[in-house]
């Protein structure tokens, strides 16, 4: 299978070291001519076209592990067997440990891109594309069935090649059980999680590497402005917060009652009804009545040699019925306003009053600058 070949400069920078790392956007400025190699045109729309003995033609989608292979439940596999029974076609994921850094590296060395499409994109993994690529990774998309319904607020690719397929709100799930003098009850405003009410009650994950914390720490940011957001985590680090690695540990260690507050999702109780755990132990707290929202988009390669195929998976990601199944095994919110769900998901999935994030334009020129601030200073305490 042929792939689109990237032709770079001598003294190309390199991204070794940014795996598990988000929103770097420090920049390789090389410069690239790229070329397509020259391919038999795919012309497959759902049927494949050619001879009746030939093989269905594989359509390869790359995304990050837990889509495909979580602990508890993923869509990856629901999406293969239903893509595949639709379409004359097979369906392959690839799940590379680095996620989009692989194919940052890869674009770089002027390496072969073998993937059609990558599903799990934020706009932190773009502002990072575009930093370190002069002509990026994906191709516009516009035109697709079931695109118009994709809501407004959640588009956050200005050149329009990434489409939104579901999106989380980061909130505070609290444990209310967890009073020795009645029912606790998490702070309402980021100024009350400052009270010495709440000392050491609050598990964070570090922004430098987990997506969770990142969209914490911007919340804080929105709340309390470029200016003054050091000084609030100066004045939480007094509060005694608990910065672990990534969201694993945190939610492990709230899990374990270390903590009755940790920084996670707004459906965490789909999950938790899923299971059949005590509700009391998965409240949600959004602060200042917002939720830091966390939209996921999908787009295709530069140079696939699928590019109709491709189209026709990302109309059927977009579906209805998809965008409601994706939804509630991702435990995510879908990102269109046509998607089938049970009442049973509206129940349970928790939707902020208001929805906060930053624009690609707004982080693009500050992301980079905003952690590392934090990072210095978090670790000279």
């Amino acid at each position: 299978m042929k792939r689109r070949t990237f032709l770079r400069v001598a003294g190309a920078g390199s991204v070794a070291g940014l795996a598990g790392c988000t929103g770097g956007d420090g920049g390789a400025t090389d410069t690239a001519t790229d070329t397509v190699a020259t391919t038999e045109s795919d012309t497959a729309t759902g049927t494949t076209a050619g001879s009746a003995d030939s093989e269905p033609p594989e359509l390869i989608v790359s995304t990050y592990g837990a889509f495909v292979d979580a602990p508890s439940t993923s869509p990856g596999p629901w999406l293969k067997e239903t893509f595949e029974s639709e379409f004359d076609a097979t369906l392959t994921f690839e799940t590379p440990d680095s996620e989009i850094n692989h194919y940052i590296e890869r674009g770089l060395q002027g390496a072969d891109i073998e993937a059609d499409v990558y599903v799990g994109l934020n706009v932190d993994m773009l502002v990072r594309i575009d930093n370190k690529l002069d002509d990026g990774l994906f191709t516009t998309v516009d035109g697709l069935a079931g695109q118009a319904d994709v809501k407004e607020s959640l588009q956050f690719d200005p050149d329009g090649r990434t489409v939104p397929y579901d999106t989380s709100y980061v909130s505070i799930v609290y444990n209310e059980t967890m009073s020795e003098d009645g029912e606790y009850v998490a702070p309402e405003t980021f100024d009350e999680l400052l009270d010495p009410a709440f000392a050491g009650d609050l598990l964070t994950q570090n922004p430098t590497a987990s997506a969770t914390g990142k969209s914490f720490l911007l919340h804080s940011i929105k709340a309390k402005s470029e200016d003054g957001y050091l000084e609030y985590w100066q004045q939480l680090q007094d509060n005694d917060v608990r910065v672990v690695s990534d969201w694993d540990t945190s939610y492990d260690m709230y899990t374990e009652e270390e903590a009755p507050m940790v920084v996670s999702y707004s459906t965490d109780q789909v999950y938790a009804n899923r299971y059949d755990q005590d509700m009391a132990k998965h409240q949600i707290r959004f602060l200042n009545d917002q939720g830091y929202a966390y939209p996921e988009g999908m787009a295709l390669f530069e140079g696939t040699d699928r590019p109709e195929l491709g189209r026709r998976f990302l109309e059927f990601m977009l579906r209805p019925d998809v965008q409601g199944e994706i939804a509630q095994r991702n435990v995510a919110f879908p990102a269109t306003t046509s998607a089938e769900l049970p009442e049973e998901f509206a129940q349970y999935a928790k939707e902020p009053p208001e929805g906060v994030t930053f624009t690609y334009d707004e982080l693009r020129g500050n992301v980079s600058e905003w952690t590392e601030a934090w990072e210095r200073q978090f670790a000279s305490k």
